[in-house]
């Protein structure tokens, strides 16, 4: 099939994410730019701690093409360190500390960062990677200042690099990708184009963790780059704390993953989050992964209000396609690509596909050039500027339907099981709250599927009864053969449910058995 596009942007590769911003901050200097700690800081504000923080990494050696790696929960600091970082020219890297000592010292052996800065309660969790990798760590507070410091001086050269983010993909180990600032820069602009209804002076909710594409670019750069402003909390959990954030910053626009919503909501039910928190928010989208139907419904029933679906991918931005508005929102659909974006359908084996369904390669200006430091890796996933997403959709008039990712495809005897489809089955069970549906070990068929179910808060159903349930709505090999019930998922820092863990935990299961 040939390849589709959509309007493209102006050349941008001269781009500089921190001229933008120093624009920005310049007009209206007094107008409100990040809540913190239930306090409005103005644009002002930032702009003072930025060239404080700037002045002291200048003194610290920082240099022109060096990278400044951040190990804080969400807060001001990583936005501020981030323009002061690019104003001398040089990367910032936003890790997660959670990871786990070996993942991290290896990301960071990876990056080469000139010095870590880390908020003291995170400090302390790396400390054993930092001070056995031999790395220059500064202390830092959420709100600054950063102390001097000394760094160290790397041979890799990355001066036009912004951003480098840290994934796990499918496989589980870590990949590093280097984005832009003209990546970062089309891409926040597609979305703020896209989605109608973001406007100047929205305050937009920065709960997801910052060390994540979808949070950088959606909460901390597209707000900063059009005159929006953040709300900023340093984690969901304790989730009263963004309850709180919500109303007291008055917070009209909110991203985030499914599990978020699903726990706001469901306390919505229970009576221990309000009614009426969502009352003055005029949109909800949801990313990261798939939004059940039942939260959909759940949603509208109890606020009034849909949940927008976008869809993105690290290496794209992220964002690839997003729902534009509730009047154009089409169910069971991600909304159409971003503008700049061109695509193709190929076969799982690379051949061109036909018009209908097929595995999705993308090309953009928002599309990074590859992973950082691993041509391997790279022309695994990257041909001419083509990006693999490994993700199996159906385009339907100009919008995406995803199928699944082509690594959860489950073959059952020669026939392609798509997880996603048996889950929105699932989910339209009013005793199931949550299914994840994963590909089991057969011996005759190859593999088989096998659900995995929360129940919702006081239901009582067995498996009997969903294996029954299934068999009067899905074909024979669709129908789980398993059903193994959870009080909770495996979940990633993003609070995206792991099925590679659950998938990769019933493998073992089943060899030992």
């Amino acid at each position: 099939m040939m390849a589709q596009s959509s309007p493209k942007p102006p050349a941008i590769a001269s781009v500089r994410l921190e001229s933008v911003v120093d624009d920005r901050l310049s007009h209206d200097s007094g107008a409100r730019c990040f809540w913190w700690n239930g306090r409005w800081y103005s644009k002002s504000d930032f702009s003072e701690l930025a060239g404080e923080c700037e002045a002291s990494l200048r003194a610290s050696g920082f240099r022109r093409g060096q990278r400044l790696v951040v190990l804080m929960q969400n807060c001001p600091m990583i936005t501020v360190l981030s323009v002061a970082a690019w104003r001398i020219g040089g990367t910032i890297v936003p890790l997660n500390v959670k990871s786990g000592d070996s993942s991290l010292r290896a990301t960071l052996e990876l990056i080469e960062p000139f010095a870590v800065a880390a908020s003291g309660a995170l400090r302390e969790e790396a400390e054993n990677a930092l001070r056995n990798g031999g790395f220059s760590y500064v202390v830092c507070d959420p709100m600054g200042p950063l102390p001097s410091f000394e760094g160290r001086i790397s041979s890799i050269d990355t001066p036009d690099t912004a951003v480098i983010f840290a994934t796990s993909g499918t496989t589980g180990q870590p990949k590093a990708v280097p984005l832009s600032h003209g990546n970062i820069y089309d891409n926040s602009g597609g979305l703020w184009e896209a989605i109608r209804a973001l406007e100047p002076g929205d305050v937009i909710l920065s709960v997801l963790p910052n060390f994540h594409s979808f949070a950088y670019t959606l909460t901390i750069m597209m707000p900063l780059l059009n005159d929006a402003a953040s709300a900023v909390v340093p984690g969901f959990i304790p989730p009263h704390v963004t309850v709180n954030a919500i109303r007291d910053a008055e917070v009209n626009i909110i991203f985030g993953v499914p599990t978020i919503f699903s726990y706001l909501l469901s306390g919505m039910e229970r009576g221990s989050v309000p009614r009426d928190l969502f009352d003055p928010v005029k949109m909800m989208m949801a990313g990261g992964d798939r939004l059940g139907d039942n939260l959909h419904e759940q949603s509208k029933r109890l606020t009034g209000k849909d949940i927008l679906e976008g869809y993105g991918l690290t290496e794209t931005s992220p964002g690839v396609a997003v729902s534009r508005s509730y009047e154009e929102y089409r169910p069971g659909t991600v909304g159409p690509f971003l503008r700049g974006y061109e695509w193709r359908l190929r076969t799982e084996k690379g051949d061109e596909a036909g018009d209908a369904e097929g595995v999705l390669w993308v090309r953009g200006l928002s599309v990074a050039e590859g992973y950082f430091r691993a041509p391997e890796t790279t022309l695994e996933r990257f041909e001419d500027g083509w990006f693999n997403t490994g993700d199996y959709v159906r385009i339907e008039n100009d919008y995406i339907r995803i199928l699944d990712r082509v690594t959860d495809i489950i073959v059952v005897g020669g026939f392609n099981v798509y997880p996603q489809e048996v889950e929105l089955i699932l989910h339209e069970h009013p005793a199931i709250q949550t299914a994840v549906v994963v590909g089991m070990p057969h011996l005759m068929n190859g593999e088989v599927p096998k659900a995995f179910v929360l129940k919702a808060d006081g239901a009582k159903i067995t498996e009997a009864e969903i294996i029954k349930y299934c068999k009067k709505r899905l074909a024979h090999f669709k129908v789980p053969r398993k059903v193994e019930f959870v009080d909770e998922f495996p979940l990633s820092a993003a609070g995206k449910i792991l099925r590679r863990i659950l998938r990769e935990r019933e493998r073992k299961n089943r060899a030992g058995a």
